[in-house]
């Protein structure tokens, strides 16, 4: 199919006008960092009237939030299991269900399913296939039976640039052993952004031999530069000239979906304002002074070590600042809060170490700044409610959101050693005073709220998603529909 001259966002005024409903099938990584934002663009889709089949484990699918029932029809689970591998745990399906050192059998697993969905595909024969990071058997296999692919990522543009820099770059980091990554040398316009030498170590070591990086790095290109279209959660006005770069290096039409702020998602509200964790939650904000408690989260998956738990937590107590810390993995990783912390804190602060509703808590009043590891829909989160930032990221795509987030000026990373990535306690206590509650940081948190009427405007993120389904309608094949 020709697509003519790349384009970083599409044009609204010339879109074909086909009314006609999509079926679009999705199949999004074995992460729930990347499952939930899929589920919340395909409810987004048959909202407005389109089919929607959503392949996944059946663990990873009973994890998702359920669907809204007015949705039901047009949204349609696909439970496959997960193909045994050898030396996967028993009973995982997710990043979230293994240490780091097994992720390239999950990877294996997830190929299977990709066999698997090839059937469904085959039955089905939608519109279009939505495809994830890793799954380029799927995208061969759609377009094997003549069905358009779409990379939909949930990351940004420029993690998408940085985990596939240009070959020179990757020669001279193998031969000058310069492991910090600084964009300027290959990108056509000023940033900041950048990784440091340990955040590169600590991608490298996750890989674990040479044989499995080659492979991985064969697969980001393939994923790349075979994709009929570039799907991006992500704006113009976050990332204009990376949207920009990204087409031009591809000559892929990329199409930003918008950033889907919580204002966008669909839920069942009137369930979520009953539940007993939220009510137990909102009694205790209720009682907290406006824009003065700390809200704290690393996400569902990240999992830190015995010394950065006892840091961090040694840090929030020196701080002095009321705080809620949503905490999970302690007791599955034997992981131990600092003898007395909670009696210490008591009074001041809570530490909630089930599930927490992060979005019902965030638009809470009392929410003064946030402490995030920078996953990217977290980031969303947060600065759609206009809170800013002190920033703490241990994974390479978080490391660069985190430096957007200071290039922006919203927030600051907690200062930690080059050589290691660790940090003391009185760096985490020094940066969350500046920026929740310190007169210098002032200028921090007037530009998260003006940052914040971006990325809650519903109407604008609205157009994105118009001009997302009017992309599709106009690249899908003929044949397909």
């Amino acid at each position: 199919m020709d697509l003519g001259a790349p384009i970083a966002s599409f044009d609204v005024n010339d879109k074909i006008h086909d009314d006609k409903p999509l079926h679009v099938a999705m199949l999004p990584w074995l992460a729930m960092g990347h499952i939930y934002p899929y589920f919340e663009l395909a409810k987004i889709l048959a909202q407005k009237g389109h089919q929607v089949t959503f392949i996944n484990t059946p663990k990873n699918i009973d994890r998702m939030p359920k669907t809204p029932k007015a949705l039901e029809p047009l949204i349609k689970l696909v439970r496959l299991p997960l193909p045994q591998i050898e030396h996967l745990p028993e009973g995982a399906e997710c990043t979230m269900d293994i240490p780091t050192n097994k992720l390239s059998y999950l990877n294996l697993a997830y190929k299977g399913l990709q066999d698997s969905a090839a059937e469904v595909l085959k039955t089905l024969k939608p519109d279009w296939v939505l495809y994830d990071l890793n799954a380029v058997l799927l995208q061969s296999i759609a377009k094997s039976l003549n069905i358009p692919c779409a990379h939909y990522s949930v990351l940004p543009c420029w993690s998408m640039c940085f985990l596939d820099p240009p070959s020179h770059v990757l020669t001279q980091m193998k031969s000058s052993n310069d492991l910090c990554v600084n964009p300027t040398s290959w990108v056509p316009f000023h940033t900041t952004i950048h990784v440091k030498p340990y955040e590169v170590m600590r991608a490298i070591e996750s890989l674990k031999d040479e044989e499995t990086r080659k492979v991985a790095i064969f697969e980001l290109k393939k994923t790349y530069s075979e994709a009929d279209l570039f799907l991006v959660r992500t704006s113009r006005e976050l990332e204009g000239e990376w949207l920009d770069y990204l087409a031009e290096k591809y000559n892929v039409p990329v199409v930003p979906v918008g950033l889907i702020p919580p204002s966008m998602q669909i839920k069942d509200v009137e369930e979520e304002d009953n539940n007993p964790d939220w009510v137990k939650i909102k009694a205790w904000l209720d009682t907290q002074e406006p824009s003065s408690v700390v809200y704290i989260g690393f996400g569902s998956e990240l999992k830190l070590n015995q010394q950065d738990l006892t840091e961090l937590a040694h840090g929030i107590e020196l701080s002095g600042l009321p705080f809620f810390w949503a905490l999970k993995h302690t007791s599955e990783y034997s992981l131990e809060l600092p003898q007395g912390f909670e009696d210490k804190t008591k009074g001041r602060g809570i530490v909630w170490k089930s599930w927490a509703p992060q979005l019902k808590i965030l638009a809470h009043g009392a929410i003064g700044g946030c402490m995030s590891h920078c996953g990217s829909g977290s980031v969303i989160e947060k600065l759609h409610y206009g809170h800013a930032l002190v920033t703490l990221p241990y994974l390479f795509d978080q490391a660069l959101f985190s430096r957007v987030i200071e290039e922006k000026k919203v927030g600051i990373e907690v200062p930690r050693s080059e050589e290691d990535g660790s940090f003391t306690r009185d760096s985490v206590a020094k940066t969350l005073r500046l920026v929740i509650v310190d007169e210098e940081g002032s200028s921090y948190r007037n530009n998260a709220k003006e940052i914040g009427k971006v990325f809650g405007s519903k109407d604008l993120h609205n157009q994105y998603v118009e001009d997302f389904i009017a992309a599709l309608q106009k690249y899908r094949f003929p044949s397909a529909s």
